[in-house]
């Protein structure tokens, strides 16, 4: 296995994305990539993260701020992570782990001020409550109920 880093998107990368695959069972807690980077529906804040590996872009999420934050946080220093995916032909190989491991020090040199990063995931979406719990995210018994139901609210210290 290759070098796996998280950068911030830039256009140099859109071709890669737009290769991108997600199955259908994972478009229902998720978003494709070049969707989510181009809604004209989120902050202008938003950092846009890829994990590449061997400069390959492998994985995508975004770190929201704004509105939606603030249905899962009052903290004004956080940021909310949503669109977490790793493209199909990737998966099962550890990338995931691997990139969110380099999420606290990605954030610590990328949007200083930021303490805290935190997610809602769906409780039927058992393999990624699985993935977060493993890598730092803690679960404080909080839920947001989402259009698609129930959601655990983890928290990530930084």
């Amino acid at each position: 296995m290759g070098t796996v880093r998280l950068i911030e998107y830039s256009g140099k990368y859109k071709e890669q994305l737009s290769a991108f695959h997600l199955p259908e069972k994972q478009l229902e807690f998720t978003s494709m990539p070049l969707e989510k980077i181009h809604n004209q529906h989120i902050s202008d804040n938003t950092a846009h993260v890829l994990i590449v590996e061997d400069e390959e872009p492998v994985g995508y999420f975004a770190l929201e701020d704004g509105e939606k934050l603030h249905k899962y946080s009052e903290n004004e220093q956080a940021r909310l992570l949503t669109s977490f995916s790793i493209d199909s032909g990737r998966q099962g190989k550890g990338l995931a782990k691997k990139g969110l491991r380099l999420l606290p020090a990605f954030v610590r040199d990328h949007l200083p001020g930021v303490d805290e990063v935190v997610l809602g995931v769906n409780k039927r979406n058992t393999a990624a409550i699985s993935l977060y719990l493993k890598t730092g995210f803690e679960d404080e018994g909080e839920e947001y109920v989402g259009p698609k139901g129930p959601q655990h609210v983890l928290h990530l210290k930084v």
